[in-house]
Parts: C-alpha cells; structure tokens; sequence
C-alpha cells in the first residue's frame, strides 16, 4: 500500500487520503493546495475531503475498535515503539516540510516540529510500562477503557506534534482514530499516514481525511458513531465543535487560545530575564498558543523594563526558515501577516506606543509573510492588544503596582492556558504561580515537560494532553461491584 506521490523536488502532491490501512480516492473532487510561509510558492496539494470520507473513515474505525480495544497493552506498546523509530528516522524531512508549511526556521524545527512528536510518542509508549487500568475501591473493581472512535481535529502551528499529542494518549488507551489536520499545514501529516502504514499498525485503527473545518471538521464533530472529538485550535472554532458536538452527547476535548501573562516582579533581574521573556513571546514567530504575549512589569521599573525588551526584539534575525540558525522565520499566510498587522494598527489606534518593530515587512523581505518582531509600550489590560490572540511577534508591556496588582492583571483575561513568573526569590514565584488561574506556569522558566498535563482554564479549553493525563482523557471508567 501507499500514497499516490508525486514529487518534484520539494513539491508534494498528494491526491488520496488514508482509510482502513488503505490509501483511497476522497468522494470529493476537490484539492488545496498548500503555500511555502517562506517563499508564497505552492509547495503541494492534498485532496478536499467531504462528509462521505468521514462516514467511511469512522466505519473503518469502528470495525477495528472492539479488537485493537482487546489488544495486550504489550502490543499496543511496541506499536508505538515503532512508530517513535520511524518518526525519528525520517525526522529531518518532517522538519524540512514543516519549516516550509509553518515557517519556522530549520534548526528550530529539527528540534521542536520533528523532535517533539517522536519524543512524546516514546513518552506515552514508556507510560504503559506502569499505567494501572483498574484498581479496587471497597467493594468495586474500577476498571478504565477505551473511550471508543476519537475524531481529532488539529491545528496547523505545531501540526505533528498536536496530531501525536492525541494520537499517542489514543493508542495507548486502546481507542481508534480519525484524523482531520489542518488543511494550511497538512503534508507532515500524510508523512504520518506513510509511516503507520509502514509500521502495520492494523486496519482501521488510524484514518485520515484532509479538507476544511466548515466540512470535515464538522463531520467528525457530528458524526454519531464518534465518541470523543479533541480539537486544538481557535476559541471561535472549538466553541463550534463543542456545539455540534452536543448533538450526540459525546465528550470533548478542547485546547484553544491563549493570552498568557508573564510576571517579572521587582525583585527579578531585568536584563536577565527580560530577553528571555521575548523568547518566550516570539517562538514560532509568536505563532504558540502558550506564548507569553504579556509582560505584567513594576511601574516604578516601567521604562527600563520597555527599554530592555525593545533593545532585546530589535536584535531579534528575521530571515529564511530554510536556513540553519537561532532566527525568526515568517508567519504561515498571507491572512496571518494581515491579521497581526491589524492588531498593531489597532494597538497604536487604542493609544498604545511602538517601541521596537511596528508595521511592514521587516527590510530585505518583501517575498515571504515576515513580520516585524514588535513590542508595544503603554498599553493598559483592557485594551483589544491586550485581551485578544494576536499570534505573531507582538509583544505587549503592561505595568502593575504589586504582587496582587499583577495576579489581578494576569487574570483579567477570557484564557487561561499559560503564563510565566519570575523573581529572585523562587518561593516568592512560587506563590505568584499558585494564584494565576491558567493550566500551566513556567516559574524562573522552568522547561517545558511533555509528561507533565497540557490544557487551559476558562476560554482557553477543558481537557488534558500529555503523560499520564494525556492517556487519562481517552479512558471511561466503569465500576463492577463485587
């Protein structure tokens, strides 16, 4: 079995999608072609899926659920080994065709779009060494299964690795998969699709149909014979899938938007941590859901905190994503650099002052969606640069009174998915963290943990990915009394 390919050179022409271990013609007649962030060339094309594909992808994981559900978890595990070899051993061609899809720079890519799919697949597969399925309660055996047929709907920022965040918790907990990527950043999945089939894992257990939101993804959302549907995405769009998805009362797993707040209290070292923060801003061109878009500093530090973080985003490269090195690369489209170019028009419009970057491309990058890395001073919490997505290289600079002025800033938001806090004193931060409603704090900037539980509060989602909680969110529980 495999994909109907065509290449020619970095082109990537893909004319079928992926159901029950089979590559099949879409019912649709459709394709979209997919654009370099890079160079606005087209770069492939993948089939305009329609409802029709869903109806048989979810057929064919349904005929495969009760078996792979009844699997050994030994063999599931060895699986997933496998699927982490494969993904490893085609990792820079994963990174190539990301880094051309999303823009983000090769060397960045190597390590996070191809790294950290292969790495969390390990991670999920090592988990199953001592996951408990059951336990006893008095009188109950608590037994955890397979939640059922898992749609999953993916974003185009971090494509694989959010595929793999489902998919691996899924595979793990014995279910079977539908799989709708993003249709702006869909080739690394057909890469996906190529390996499962190399690997055998059995028919129907993944499936793949490429199209829109408005089409598949409402499918998948609606279908009747899915059981869970997990979304990453826009706040906008999960509220829709969540919508639809009441039809049938199935569970949803949501992981939205975010506008995280990072804390640097007086205490902190400024020239230290501040750069650092920008970092934290600007990964992925700014184009992560958790970036920490807000930096809550001390009024009485107000200036030398803006000064810092403008001097820090001017010396911030922006150039070619295929190239090695630590730079900036260009936003996904042509709609993303418009949209973030409306947020700093609306930013300077609202009162707000442009102290590094500002409007236009930055110099010697006129081909390409480039993006001034941009830090905006004199802006107050209710203003829209402060309170929506803008997911690009804006950075805003808010100041605050005191430690409770800060966490009430901080919280003053619709999100709840990230944030960071810094100060001298760990403890100090410490206590900082514990106040901030969100899902996850770097404290000192602490490392991201691919084991440790991914989600939001409030409007940036409900539900858990990675580690033990990522296995967790695809399990029902059921209790027999004895």
């Amino acid at each position: 079995m495999g994909a109907a390919i065509g290449k020619t050179g970095f082109m990537r022409d893909y004319s079928k999608i992926y159901i029950d271990g089979t590559w099949v013609p879409s019912d649709g007649t459709g394709t979209i072609e997919v654009i370099n962030a890079g160079t606005e060339q087209v770069m492939g094309s993948i089939p305009e899926g329609v409802p029709s594909d869903v109806d048989k992808a979810v057929a064919a994981a349904r005929r495969a659920f009760d078996s792979w559900a009844s699997t050994p978890v030994e063999e599931r595990q060895k699986y997933m080994v496998r699927l982490n070899e494969a993904l490893q051993a085609r990792s820079a061609e994963i990174a190539e065709v990301i880094s051309g899809e999303v823009g983000m720079p090769n060397t960045w890519s190597n390590m996070i779009q191809a790294g950290l799919p292969a790495g969390n697949m390990q991670s999920y597969a090592t988990l199953l060494d001592n996951f408990e399925f059951e336990e006893e309660i008095g009188n109950s055996l608590v037994v955890k299964e397979p939640v059922g047929v898992v749609g999953a709907i993916t974003p185009w920022n971090y494509p694989l690795h959010q595929i793999i965040c489902k998919l691996g918790g899924a595979l793990a907990a014995g279910c079977t998969f539908v799989l709708k990527p993003s249709e702006v950043a869909p080739l690394n999945a057909f890469i996906l699709a190529e390996i499962i089939d190399e690997v055998g894992l059995p028919d129907g257990v993944f499936n793949m149909v490429t199209g829109t939101g408005p089409v598949v993804g409402e499918a998948i959302a609606a279908h009747p014979d899915i059981d869970m549907v997990s979304f990453t995405g826009s706040t906008r769009a999960g509220k829709r899938v969540a919508a639809v998805a009441a039809g049938t009362v199935k569970r949803v797993a949501l992981e939205l938007g975010g506008k995280s707040a990072n804390i640097i209290l007086d205490d902190a070292d400024f020239e230290a941590v501040i750069p650092k923060g920008i970092f934290a801003c600007y990964l992925n061109s700014g184009q992560t859901c958790t970036a920490h878009t807000r930096m809550l500093v001390p009024n009485s530090r107000y200036d030398e905190a803006v000064a810092i973080a403008a001097a820090a985003a001017g010396a911030m490269q922006v150039d070619d994503p295929s190239k090695e090195g630590m730079h900036l690369g260009p936003l996904i489209s042509q709609a993303q650099y418009d949209r973030v170019q409306s947020y700093i028009q609306k930013g300077v419009d609202e009162g707000a002052v442009i102290a590094a970057g500002g409007l236009g491309k930055p110099e010697g990058h006129e081909v390409g969606y480039f993006v001034k890395p941009t830090v905006l001073a004199n802006v107050t919490n209710d203003m829209t640069v402060a309170q929506e997505e803008i997911f690009g290289p804006v950075l805003v600079v808010i100041g605050y009174d005191d430690d409770d002025d800060a966490v009430r800033i901080a919280n003053d938001s619709l999100y709840g998915l990230s944030g960071g806090v810094w100060s001298g004193d760990q403890d100090r931060a410490i206590a900082v963290a514990r106040r901030m409603r969100t899902g996850a704090v770097d404290v000192n900037g602490g490392g991201f943990n691919i084991a440790a539980p991914f989600g939001g509060y409030k409007q940036s989602g409900y539900g858990r990915e990675n580690g033990p909680y990522g296995i967790e969110e695809f399990l029902q529980t059921k209790s027999l009394q004895l």
